[in-house]
């Protein structure tokens, strides 16, 4: 029995652990996915804990379990505990490492067309500073054009940021491809894996980012309100978070200071202890399941789904990539994404909808306002994939 057969086999029993399963049919999980029992529980066993007994005492004896989680999101990266912070969302993660970066006046940033609209907000105050951001060409797949990347790359290009997979669609950037164009500069390769992470392997050192942000309520299918950010441990010291307490830094002296040499230098004391154990759980199943196999089942879902809207008249599918993901990204004749979501959500069938604020690059490119995302995952089933696509099919206005 091949590994991809083996998960298909476990989906019931997947599923029977994942109390939503009962409620919903999810297509949103790039919004925030199903956890399951197992991470449910670890995260209120822990709020439990802290009404019982207090939230230090809580979190002291707890320590073990905490410092485990770093362990966990590096074996889930091929990276050191160290190299790891736990951070409150991906976007607070890439946040701290972006604002971090001492740009200079005459800098260049580097980015893509289908970034990420938190992301490009940051890029334009960043900008204010004298920087130029601009934006690489896509290629005929509608992705990064490694080569054009490579003609762009001098020495004054201080940083590349790269959305893994976009918010509004399935599009697997070529991160290896992107790294290996960059092994020869000196530029900070900051990734964002928020929509990657707990989808399908990531391999820092196969990638050669200097930095990846992830949350835990997307792909991973831990709690809200958790995050993890990875900083390559020879490039640490040149980053100086925007924002330091007495966890990140030491006040040793009455007008000096020390940050700490690790990647925690980018957390905060103040933690939601009980969503970062309920986020390892979440990791701990990943690993456990194998992304590989998490990776080849999502994309033969998705490719289901796809297909299947395909044949839908009215139809479009807009997704992009020459590799695609869980994303599926759709409109329909006649009817705006709002209203597709609400008819949807009427029915117990969760969809989100991706507008222009969110990828506007990519999206005015495309002559596109708004978009209905439907993302699958491992524990979506043929099942309903067919009952998504009938409810778009016969849709009446």
């Amino acid at each position: 029995m091949s590994e991809a057969s083996g998960l298909d086999q476990r989906i019931p029993a997947l599923r029977a652990e994942t109390p939503g399963c009962a409620h919903v049919t999810h297509f949103n999980h790039a919004g925030s996915s199903l956890p399951s029992r197992q991470v449910l529980d670890a995260t209120i066993d822990h709020l439990r804990l802290e009404a019982e007994i207090g939230g230090y005492e809580a979190a002291a004896r707890e320590t073990q379990r905490t410092e485990a989680v770093y362990a966990s999101i590096g074996r889930l990266l091929n990276a050191a505990p160290d190299e790891i912070a736990l951070v409150e969302n991906a976007t607070r993660g890439w946040d701290m490492a972006a604002y971090a970066i001492p740009f200079q006046r005459g800098d260049r940033v580097l980015t893509t067309a289908a970034e990420y609209g938190s992301n490009v907000i940051a890029m334009l105050q960043i900008a204010r500073r004298g920087v130029r951001i601009e934006v690489i060409p896509n290629d005929a797949h509608g992705q990064v054009d490694v080569q054009a990347l490579r003609a762009m790359l001098d020495e004054r290009v201080r940083a590349v940021f790269v959305t893994h997979m976009p918010t509004n669609g399935g599009l697997l950037q070529p991160a290896e491809a992107i790294g290996d164009a960059m092994r020869s500069h000196d530029a900070l390769y900051l990734l964002d894996a928020c929509q990657t992470a707990g989808q399908l392997p990531l391999d820092v050192e196969r990638i050669g980012c200097d930095v990846l942000s992830a949350t835990s309520r997307k792909y991973l299918r831990g709690p809200r309100g958790a995050g993890f950010l990875y900083v390559r441990r020879e490039r640490t010291a040149e980053l100086t978070p925007p924002l330091l307490d007495n966890h990140a830094a030491t006040w040793v002296s009455p007008d000096r200071y020390e940050v700490r040499p690790d990647a925690r230098r980018f957390e905060n004391f103040e933690n939601y202890v009980a969503g970062r154990l309920g986020l390892g759980v979440a990791v701990d199943q990943a690993l456990e399941l194998g992304l590989e196999t998490i990776w080849s089942r999502i994309q033969r879902q998705a490719h289901q789904l796809r297909a299947a809207l395909r044949s839908i008249p009215g139809v479009t599918v807009h997704d992009l990539g020459a590799v695609q993901g869980g994303i599926v990204t759709f409109t329909r004749d006649g009817f705006d994404p709002v209203t597709i979501q609400a008819r949807l959500a009427e029915q117990r069938i969760n969809v989100s909808v991706s507008d222009v604020a969110s990828t506007r690059f990519d999206m005015e490119s495309r002559h596109l306002d708004d978009l209905v995302r439907a993302s699958v995952h491992y524990l979506t089933t043929d099942e309903e994939i067919a009952r998504l696509c009938t409810s778009v099919a016969t849709m009446s206005a």
